[in-house]
């Protein structure tokens, strides 16, 4: 186990329009205003083109092959997730999410877009004093790592 102990910063609340994409809208709201690291949640709905990614096609091997899954209709979303920056310092969300509509659900990565739906609120809570980065791992995944352990 890796962690890194920091403190609440700023508090961000957002409402997403319709058609606003997740991670897209995020991300690009971190570097307009220089959020780092955050914890991010999102409640609303998802809209037509929506996609997640649902998991991979086979357990690890040597590279991971995602399965990514197209929403149907509209659907209610619940999300949570971390902010932290590529080696690059671009700003990257990782964020799963529950989609459900008329009894029927899905869980998964909101990488492969999700498109807000008349309601869509975002709750950003800035982390301070950790130095997580989103390191690029042989598989192909950009991991959670920290510097300094413990501090």
């Amino acid at each position: 186990m890796q962690y890194s102990e920091g403190s609440l910063g700023r508090v961000f609340t957002l409402r997403l329009e319709t058609g606003d994409r997740l991670p897209d809208t995020i991300e690009a709201f971190a570097r307009d205003h220089d959020v780092k690291r955050a914890m991010v949640v999102y409640i609303g709905g998802a809209g037509e083109g929506s996609r997640v990614v649902a998991g991979p096609e086979e357990g690890r091997g040597d590279a991971i092959i995602p399965i990514v899954h197209a929403l149907k209709g509209r659907q209610e979303v619940v999300g949570v997730g971390t902010l932290f920056p590529k080696e690059s310092g671009e700003p990257t969300l990782h964020m799963h999410a529950a989609t459900g509509r008329e009894g029927y659900a899905t869980v998964g990565c909101v990488r492969a877009g999700v498109n807000a739906w008349l309601v869509g609120e975002v709750i950003i809570l800035e982390i301070l004093g950790t130095d997580g980065l989103r390191v690029m791992e042989p598989s192909g995944m950009e991991l959670l790592q920290f510097k300094k352990r413990g501090s």
